[in-house]
């Protein structure tokens, strides 16, 4: 299965791997699955860290180094995506997950996320569950 990491699973993924739902963990580490991160996601966390918001210390650079190194393959934004981001319906207002929903729908790809928000959307979207505590 070819799978696009939503933001969230991304940074876990990297930093934090047992608070993964399950389900992810045995997607994220099947050898029969490819695994996409949007550069949008390092967008994303690129704005948060440089608020400087002492809850959020996710470096995009080394987020970025950690999922090449690690096999992801990048998926870049193109107009076709932002395009399609026009045509979701309008159930959240998160940008960045509104284009993560369009690139995997105009790409083929299954998103993986833990997020209710997302997960409401039609299409290929995988909803993995809550967050282990």
């Amino acid at each position: 299965m070819k799978l696009l990491l939503d933001t969230q699973i991304l940074i876990w993924a990297a930093d934090s791997p047992e608070v993964l739902p399950e389900k992810a963990q045995d997607l994220l580490e099947d050898p029969g699955n490819t695994l996409f991160f949007s550069s949008a996601s390092l967008w994303e966390v690129a704005i948060k860290f440089g608020l400087n918001r002492p809850d959020f210390r996710v470096d995009p650079r080394l987020l970025h180094q950690g999922l090449m190194d690690s096999g992801y393959q990048e998926l870049f934004i193109n107009g076709r995506h932002a395009i399609t981001v026009n045509e979701l319906p309008n159930l959240h207002k998160d940008s960045f997950d509104r284009l993560l929903i369009a690139q995997a729908k105009v790409e083929g790809l299954t998103l993986l996320t833990c997020d209710t928000h997302i997960a409401a959307y039609p299409g290929p979207i995988l909803f993995a569950g809550k967050p282990q505590q």
